[in-house]
């Protein structure tokens, strides 16, 4: 297929221009928001596969506004909703309709709970009758419509409610909910931030029941933090965090019958783990996967609701842990689509409904990064891949023999799609290093490019205006592996002079920060660094994702060890590179990424002169079980795995500059793991800055908090480096 050269020209024209001419970005101008691109916000196909919807703010008035446009013409057909119609609501954040879209959940004064969880006021807006329904005094969570409308089921205080619409009435279906002990159709902390989902309870498709996940957390040890907030005496905020090792909630399957209100137990045999539970097309039977702890052996049961009866579907297995995922989709009649790393890639697999395999669908050395979809009038499966390198991605069309595959996006760079609810059309989004994430419409069947919808030229014109370099993508053969690199040079580069040289990484299992797509904020500061005189390069290592099982899976049960060497091993080469001063190579990271600045500053003490760790995780045995354990066991079955490669072990090594910055309300990673650090950094008489942010979690945000952290870290890199 041919290559548009846009991307290409992009490139040519930033490197074009003098740099007398332009001007360094600034952390004010970053942390302002100055940068930020335009999209398309809950972008959603209609039933009628002809129309989509979007959530714009009308900038005049400030209500909210739900928007229809046609695919064909991608001309607007209507709104539907007005936030000026709903007096005190107009401001609403987000929607979701009814199956039959005959109604439209709207939600309000939205909170942050944890990293997915909120809480917030909402209303069902009936189209109709434009009539306005709240469904509770209460901030409540995750409210769900039923399958034909008239009814919201929604946790609130921890357990199940159901709010019937025609009758204004409530019933409150769980009554054991209690905080700190029993949570009822939500999940708990390490199940929202690992499992990655909050609403633990799902619809029947024809309404009738609820099935809904119960925690236990009773057992689960607490963890505190004081919150250090405006009044006299501070407060603490104690929650239930199961660390690596310690005990876990337990987790039970019940039903509800939404005409009775009877709930009925199912026994799946005493799980460990309950991560995802989803209805088959046949309203009578709820497929549910399960997994042991040290997640290596993933169940998928079917439930006969009406017989109260469980059998298995599916078993998959692995030498190291299997992924849990959203891939799982039945078709029509049950047969299913699953994803799977068994050959040693990601890839596609069509099963039969009775669990028995008819065919794997995508091959290759390559991976299957998102499933979007199958459409049965054309036998279609939609997918997206890194067929095209494992920095890019492309959107594909396969049918279900894995015959006739054909490629529909044409841009190198990040291809995404969300597809009309008929898989007519495709709106892609499309971005890369040198340009921004730009709308238009694609016809599935051929590919074909039907129009531009939406792009961020204002931002690229903007952008001309100041030192922007962009990435230079390459690899750097370490270790016996070719390694994906970017690295940002200044934009007056003199190949004859000596720059000093700043790593950045995040390293964890499956991760990827080596990606031909648009700019981050941190990419930003970047760029000003490097309009400073400084050279950026970032190196994902082993153990990092989208190169196969085995690349990804090699630092099982030893998390630290790998990604170090690989680290430390990328800086020595890139040393000698003529125009790199090999007295002057820093290394930072967040989160993962700080524990591993502090492991290459300590164990690369001969090459890394300067690091800056935020967040870190610095012993794995004070980090939550789901995550730790899916990559280390417990810390009582691989002690040694836990501790050689923690910086605890061995603070003596310290010999250059580190900084080591952390927030006292991180409830992901606790500020527990940077104490334990700096008092063992102190006995072993250690000097080293250190900065804690009072009542920041883990992202350390709000108000100026990021442009201080900014600027003390910038500072410390041109005082160090």
């Amino acid at each position: 297929m041919k290559k548009t050269l846009l991307p290409v020209l992009f490139v040519v024209g930033f490197i074009s221009f003098s740099t007398a001419q332009k001007k360094s970005v600034s952390l004010e101008e970053i942390w302002r928001g100055d940068f930020s691109t335009q999209g398309m916000v809950d972008l959603r196909s209609m039933n009628n596969g002809k129309e989509y919807t979007v959530l714009n703010t009308n900038w005049v008035t400030k209500a909210s506004t739900i928007d229809k446009y046609s695919y064909k013409t991608l001309e607007k057909t209507g709104t539907i909703v007005d936030g000026m119609w709903l007096p005190g609501i107009s401001d609403f954040s987000s929607y979701t309709f009814s199956k039959d879209e005959s109604k439209i959940l709207l939600a309000t004064e939205v909170e942050s709970i944890f990293r997915h969880s909120t809480l917030g006021i909402y209303y069902v807006y009936d189209i109709a009758s434009k009539k306005t329904t709240k469904i509770s005094d209460s901030k409540i969570q995750e409210p769900t419509l039923s399958p034909d409308g008239s009814k919201v089921a929604y946790v609130r205080n921890n357990n199940l409610y159901i709010f019937d619409l025609n009758s204004q009435t409530v019933d409150q279906i769980t009554t054991d909910g209690e905080k700190n002990k029993i949570i009822n159709g939500v999940t708990d902390w390490v199940y929202e931030e690992e499992f990655a989902f909050v609403r633990a309870f799902e619809w029947s498709p024809d309404g009738n029941k609820i099935a809904f996940l119960r925690f236990d957390e009773s057992q689960v040890p607490e963890f505190s933090m004081d919150v250090y907030d405006h009044t006299l005496y501070p407060s603490e905020d104690t929650f239930k965090y199961p660390k690596a090792g310690e005990n876990n909630s337990v987790v039970t399957l019940h039903l509800v019958d939404v005409n009775t209100k009877r709930i009925d137990g199912v026994d799946l045999g005493n799980p460990y783990y309950i991560p995802r539970i989803k209805w088959k097309s046949s309203p009578d039977e709820l497929a549910v996967q399960t997994i042991n702890r040290h997640q290596d052996d993933l169940k998928l049961y079917t439930v006969n609701v009406d017989k109260n009866s469980v059998s298995l579907l599916l078993e998959e297995t692995d030498k190291a842990y299997v992924d849990v995922t959203d891939d799982l989709t039945f078709l029509d009649d049950d047969s299913f689509i699953w994803t799977s790393e068994r050959d040693g890639h990601n890839h596609i697999y069509l099963y039969t409904k009775d669990g028995k395999l008819k065919n794997q669908v995508t091959k290759g050395k390559w991976e299957v990064t998102q499933y979007y979809g199958y459409d049965r009038t054309g036998d279609r499966l939609y997918y997206q891949s890194t067929e095209n390198g494992s920095i890019n991605r492309d959107v594909y069309s396969i049918d279900s023999k894995g015959k006739n595959k054909k490629r529909l996006t044409d841009l190198e760079g990040t291809n995404g799609a969300d597809f009309s609810t008929d898989f007519t059309y495709f709106i892609n989004t499309f971005s890369s290093a040198t340009y921004p994430p730009a709308y238009s419409l694609y016809e599935a069947k051929t590919g074909n490019k039907l129009k531009g919808i939406k792009d961020n030229g204002s931002l690229l014109e903007k952008l001309n205006g100041y030192k922007i370099s962009p990435k230079e993508f390459s690899t750097l053969s370490i270790n016996g592996n070719d390694l994906n690199m970017w690295m940002i040079k200044p934009m007056d580069f003199d190949p004859a002079k000596k720059y000093p040289l700043l790593m950045f990484q995040y390293s964890g299992p499956g991760s990827q920060k080596v990606a031909n797509s648009w700019m981050g904020t941190n990419d930003y500061w970047y760029e000003m660094l490097a309009s400073e005189g400084y050279i950026i390069a970032c190196v994902d290592g082993r153990g990092t994702g989208f190169k196969g099982r085995d690349f990804k899976k090699v630092t099982y049960k030893e998390l630290g060890r790998y990604e170090v060497e690989d680290q430390i091993a990328s800086a020595r080469k890139l040393s000698e590179l003529p125009y790199i001063d090999a007295g002057r190579t820093g290394i930072w990271g967040w989160s993962y990424g700080g524990f591993m600045a502090s492991n290459c500053i300590l164990k690369g003490n001969d090459v890394f002169e300067m690091a800056i760790a935020v967040a870190p995780v610095t012993s794995w045995r004070f980090y939550d079980s789901i995550y730790t354990e899916r990559f280390m066991q417990t810390p009582q079955e691989n002690p040694k795995g836990y501790d050689e490669n923690s910086p605890l072990s061995y603070p003596e090594l310290l010999k250059g500059k580190y900084l080591l910055i952390h927030g006292s309300a991180d409830d992901n990673v606790h500020l527990q793991n940077s104490m334990r650090l700096i008092e063992a950094l102190i006995q072993a008489n250690k000097q080293f800055n250190w900065a804690i942010y009072p009542d920041k979690d883990h992202g350390i945000s709000g108000g100026n908090t990021r442009l201080q952290l900014y600027t003390k870290m910038t500072n410390f890199i041109k005082e160090n480096l």
